[in-house]
């Protein structure tokens, strides 16, 4: 899934656009714009921060001047046949130009956040929101829909200590859904159905958990900034490691380190008291 800012304006002439992707758009301010199917039959469309549209693949029309700023989530169709665990080669999805669905408003809207913050929770987040995403297009968007696969049970134990095992060894790193699901030999929405009907959970939320169950032992010592020990444990910004610490564990990590050992001053950084990022200190441009 592609996430994309797109802001259209004044153009000399209409130009002809065509969608190479199923788009998702969220408006992130109110606007408007000159469209129309021909040159000769455009009108001017008006939109309110908030509102979001669903244009399928291959959609295409003239563009002339505008006024419009949208988040575009591009969904490709290897997503939406995942969905359906390859049920169909080719999906296709209605045009909704004013599009209310709760849940893809939600799940829209936490992709922008996380754009905002400059994607501190990664590639698995932003699989995870795409596989959601891809699930409800297909269920509820798709033109010829198709009954899901239903899967029975969940993974054996060889599988699941499997995942486990890679998840360990990769906690430093940035991986994809996609690893995860190809470790036990499986499709991503096989694997994450089948997942959750084993651990609970999602893959993306034991993938946290394990972090910050990681972090747990090393907050134990005197030994590593909080800096150090959240880059150990696969986060990009010390900032996204506070706030999930907080959030799973009720405190911060310096909070927790008090608990434990006697920091000396200095040794330790205040979460949330700069925007101090991970990437710049370990030169990653990838992101959890």
């Amino acid at each position: 899934m592609r996430v994309d800012v797109e802001v259209l304006g004044p153009v000399e002439e209409p130009y002809h656009k065509i969608l190479a992707e199923h788009a998702l758009g969220l408006h992130l301010r109110s606007g408007s714009m000159v469209a129309g199917r021909q040159p000769s039959a455009m009108s001017r469309l008006m939109f309110e921060k908030g509102e979001m549209a669903l244009c399928p693949r291959d959609s295409e029309g003239w563009i002339g001047c505008s006024d419009v700023e949208h988040l575009v989530l591009s969904i490709p169709d290897s997503a939406l046949k995942a969905a359906c665990d390859g049920a169909s080669d080719n999906i296709d999805l209605r045009h909704e130009p004013r599009l209310l669905d709760v849940r893809l408003a939600s799940l829209v809207t936490a992709v922008n956040a996380e754009r905002i913050a400059r994607f501190p929770s990664g590639q698995l987040f932003l699989d995870s929101v795409e596989q959601a995403i891809a699930a409800i297009l297909v269920d509820g968007y798709a033109v010829r829909q198709r009954p899901g696969r239903k899967y029975r049970g969940g993974l054996g134990p060889a599988r699941l200590r499997k995942v486990r095992e890679f998840v360990h060894a990769n906690l430093e790193e940035e991986f994809s859904l996609k690893e995860m699901a190809e470790s036990v030999g499986l499709s991503r929405a096989h694997f994450s159905q089948m997942f959750r009907k084993s651990t609970g959970e999602t893959p993306h939320r034991f993938v946290l958990r394990q972090r910050i169950e990681r972090s747990i032992v090393m907050l134990r010592t005197a030994e590593g900034r909080i800096l150090d020990i959240a880059i150990a444990c696969g986060f990009q910004t010390q900032q996204h490691f506070a706030r999930v610490f907080r959030k799973l564990c009720g405190a911060s990590p310096t909070e927790y380190r008090g608990e434990f050992v006697e920091v000396p001053d200095g040794s330790g950084i205040e979460e949330g008291s700069h925007s101090t990022s991970i990437m710049a200190s370990s030169g990653s441009v990838d992101r959890l």
